[in-house]
């Protein structure tokens, strides 16, 4: 019978870059999402066509939503020589 005794590794999966890497995606996520959705109009009875559909919404918060998945990827990826 073969009792070979294994011992837990104490070091983490990652290293002190990768979440660095992470906290910094997650907080781009999370910029992405406010820039997303805006305040609320002045009067609730209008529609301000201009607030709803600008450039913010529609394109820079969604870009910066996919960057922070993109670079969430590389944070898992990244090869940390720590």
């Amino acid at each position: 019978m073969n009792n070979k005794i294994t011992h837990a590794s104490n070091e983490f999966v990652f290293g002190k870059r990768n979440y660095q890497l992470l906290v910094g995606a997650i907080a781009l996520i999370v910029l992405g999402f406010v820039l997303m959705a805006g305040g609320k109009p002045a009067n609730p009875n209008e529609f301000v066509y201009n607030d709803m559909f600008s450039f913010t919404r529609i394109t820079l918060a969604p870009v910066v939503v996919l960057a922070g998945f993109v670079m969430v990827v590389f944070a898992i990826m990244h090869k940390s020589n720590d």
